[in-house]
């Protein structure tokens, strides 16, 4: 009798298994503005949908009484909010993500922070969601962050949204409370573009309307949120071509060489011919191998390896596609940027881009416009600040595989990395590349720069002079010039109040025109050391990200940067131009050393002290510096030192 129960028990166990297995699978997010109850909401779901074991309903009537906000009730909330300061603070931190399972569908949902400074989980969470929970305090209605979190999901692709009105015990359960939040809503999501808007009562922590329709609610006629759930429209239309970006070259041994990587999307056969994107080089498949054994077809989600029948020059940030349908790639896209840092994003400055599994360098080419999340109006920006959800131009290193975020998200979407903290400072979703950029060459030119640094006797560099105004850049600049003009140097000055008056007489002195003064100055000066010249620049450069950018423009072997070490005190006492004064009167807002830092170079090629220091013995140095790096690149003996 015993071993008939037991059997018995498994094969329901393994009818289970298999009745789940046949289930599809919903990815939704609960969302919106702090403490609207999206924690207690994914709490109460797991209670009532009977997935959780006794020791954690043990642990959770324990844990209720020691961190609980509830008095002797259950705190749903601690189901999900994990982290200890999480539950001290009684908000969500990191996105946690939870399973359960109903009896027509599987779901994964994940519940993401209301709080602003947390957005990027909330995106991050977002960006794999097929339905949206927006959570809205019926007390408090529609916020700024309700309205950000809508916005971002709509971005991010999620097609179905449900306005999960809660709290609706603390107004009584009012119909008309309800209908105001479920219209202003409607007209809010009306150009976001979802393929279905919902709104439904509710109470997470009392459980109305979420299993089981509520006696409070006789005005609702609409689904309780489980079935809503249970009916969400999850199929998607399948990608026809070939997305395989290039993970890893596995070598186990010198017979086998393959690519490793997930299909990320269509499909992939043995016998089917490749392309690689960036080189345009085709091979055919021979083989695709798994930890379980060989494949004839690997759909997308698979992870596997593909033996090619030649070899090629693919490595990892390649992406594989079909011959007969390539992939487009760009240098240059249009994209939506969710600014998730506090140090604002500036156009010019350089971060390095993550597209799939490949990296660029990139910068800002414009901010074209800053959305309002509460209107959707377009508004002007000069700078994105944490949390500004704006429509950008990119400037990429190199051409990238990419494809506009609506037709993949693979290929359409990216981060922004910082070159030196290596923090995500943006994600962004393309929307289309600037086809001018396809359009636009480098001319090869016949007399190129190894030709004119004959006809000059010696090389090209650039010596980039950074220090505070006042510290004698300019006075160390000037003295070099004359002593390798003597010496039969052709050299050139970028001064900065030269070239302000000018070329640059359109930006002022923000963060953002500093960023662009930097940048126009390290082209025109990359154009003049392909001329043969020495080109002397005296900047205050006053961040280390943009000259670095300069530094990789120019190129680093032609880069020598000079930092003039002189202490704020000394700078102000000469006060040339009477700047300091004015900055400290409070005349100029944004004054380098006062109220504008400046990040002192933490690896300058030559260090002058500018405080004391014999003019004429830094400027032997500098010249002794400059004069034999030019020997050394054109092989010839410099005038000086004929």
């Amino acid at each position: 009798m015993e071993r008939r129960t037991v059997a018995a028990a498994a094969a329901d166990i393994e009818a289970f298994l298999a009745a789940q297995s046949r289930q599809d699978l919903l990815r939704f997010i609960t969302c919106g503005s702090v403490d609207d109850g999206k924690s207690t909401l994914i709490g109460r779901l797991l209670w009532e949908s009977s997935q959780l074991f006794d020791d954690q309903i043990a642990a959770l009537r324990s844990e209720s009484k020691r961190f609980g906000t509830q008095g002797e009730n259950l705190d749903f909330a601690l189901l999900v909010d994990g982290l200890s300061a999480e539950r001290e603070q009684g908000i969500t931190i990191d996105v946690a993500y939870r399973f359960f399972a109903s009896d027509k569908r599987r779901y994964i949902v994940a519940d993401t922070p209301g709080h602003e400074q947390y957005t990027r989980n909330m995106a991050t969470a977002a960006s794999t969601a097929d339905c949206a929970l927006l959570l809205v305090d019926a007390r408090a209605g529609l916020l700024t962050q309700t309205r950000r979190h809508a916005t971002i999901a709509s971005l991010l692709g999620v097609r179905h949204v449900l306005l999960a009105v809660n709290k609706m015990d603390l107004v009584g359960f009012d119909a008309q409370r309800f209908a105001e939040i479920r219209d202003a809503f409607d007209a809010f999501a009306a150009p976001l573009g979802f393929a279905s808007v919902g709104a439904i009562p509710l109470s997470a922590l009392n459980g109305d309307n979420v299993s089981e329709r509520s006696a409070h609610t006789p005005w609702y006629h609409g689904p309780t949120l489980i079935g809503y759930l249970e009916g969400v429209d999850v199929t998607r239309d399948g990608a026809h071509r070939l997305v395989f970006p290039v993970q890893w070259v596995n070598r186990p041994n010198a017979d086998f060489r393959g690519l490793s990587g997930t299909v990320a999307a269509g499909s992939v056969a043995v016998g089917d011919a490749l392309r690689v994107t960036a080189s345009g080089q085709l091979a055919t498949v021979a083989e695709i191998v798994t930890f379980d054994g060989p494949l004839q077809r690997a759909e997308a989600g698979d992870a596997v390896t593909l033996r090619l029948d030649r070899e090629v020059d693919a490595s990892r940030g390649d992406v594989l596609s079909h011959a007969d349908a390539p992939l487009d790639s760009s240098d240059q896209f249009e994209a939506t940027l969710v600014w998730l840092h506090e140090e604002p994003g500036l156009v010019g400055r350089s971060y390095e881009l993550k597209l799939a599994s490949q990296w660029s360098g990139a910068s800002l080419t414009a901010i074209k416009h800053r959305i309002d999340v509460n209107t959707q109006a377009h508004e002007p920006a000069r700078q994105l600040r944490l949390n500004d959800i704006a429509v950008c131009n990119i400037a990429c290193s190199r051409p990238l595989a990419c494809a506009p975020y609506a037709e993949s998200k693979t290929l359409g979407a990216f981060i922004l990395v910082d070159r030196y903290s290596h923090a995500t400072m943006a994600a962004g979703m393309i929307t289309h590349s600037l086809r001018r950029a396809s359009n636009v060459h480098r001319q090869a030119l016949q007399v190129n720069r190894a030709a004119r640094e004959r006809i000059n006797g010696h090389a090209g560099r650039v010596v980039w002079f950074t220090g505070l105004s006042g510290s004698g850049k300019s006075t160390l600049a000037n003295a070099l010039e004359v002593e390798l003009h003597a010496r039969g140097l052709r050299t050139y000055i970028l001064d900065g109040d030269n070239v302000r008056q000018g070329l640059n007489r359109d930006l002022g002195f923000t963060d953002a025109d500093r960023v662009e003064n930097i940048r126009r100055i390290a082209e025109v000066a990359r154009l003049m050391l392909d001329a043969g010249l020495v080109v002397i620049t005296a900047f205050i450069s006053p961040f280390e990200r943009e000259r670095a950018m300069a530094r990789e423009v120019v190129g680093a072997d032609d880069f020598i940067e000079v930092y003039v070490d002189t202490p704020l005190a000394v700078c102000e006492q000469r006060d040339v131009k009477g700047l300091y004064r004015k900055a400290r009167a409070g005349q100029i807002p944004n004054m380098t050393g006062i109220n504008s830092p400046y990040e002192v170079p933490p690896a300058p090629d030559f260090v002058a002290d500018g405080a004391g220091a014999d003019v004429s013995v830094l400027i032997d140095a500098l010249v002794e510096r400059v004069t034999a790096r030019t020997t050394d690149t054109v092989g010839i003996a410099s005038p000086g030192n004929q």
